[in-house]
């Protein structure tokens, strides 16, 4: 795993870990596959619901993509306090590094209330294309 970026925002914690997979990325056709590991924290002390998400990916060239959707890998987890939740997913990029950040779409189960939770910025780079 290349490097962890961690923030909490509204009593929720989100640490990332990312990868370059190198079995399912070709660089000679500019295709750079990266696999992400993200856990979410509870801190609150009431149980919260993930609802959605939303995504900027921005490549080395600066062009961006904006990708939202219900839950995540398919699910919308409950999450109680002090309880964590990690998922492993991916993005792939035409250039050899890349940034992703977002949001969480939350939901107080006790109030009904949403809320927003900052997913931190954090990058992917390509070993071989670092000095």
């Amino acid at each position: 795993m290349n490097h962890l970026d961690t923030l909490t925002t509204n009593g929720v914690t989100i640490q990332v870990r990312s990868i370059f997979v190198p079995e399912q990325s070709n660089i000679d056709e500019n295709n750079f596959v990266f696999a992400y590991e993200i856990t979410i924290e509870n801190h609150n002390d009431f149980p919260i619901q993930l609802l959605s998400r939303k995504w900027i990916i921005t490549d080395a060239l600066f062009n961006k993509r904006h990708v939202s959707g219900l839950g995540v890998v398919g699910e919308q987890p409950i999450l109680q306090p002090n309880q964590k939740y990690t998922y492993i997913s991916g993005s792939h990029f035409k250039t050899p590094f890349g940034k992703m950040e977002g949001i969480y779409k939350m939901i107080n189960l006790h109030t009904a209330k949403t809320f927003i939770v900052k997913i931190p910025e954090f990058t992917m780079s390509c070993p071989a294309f670092i000095n």
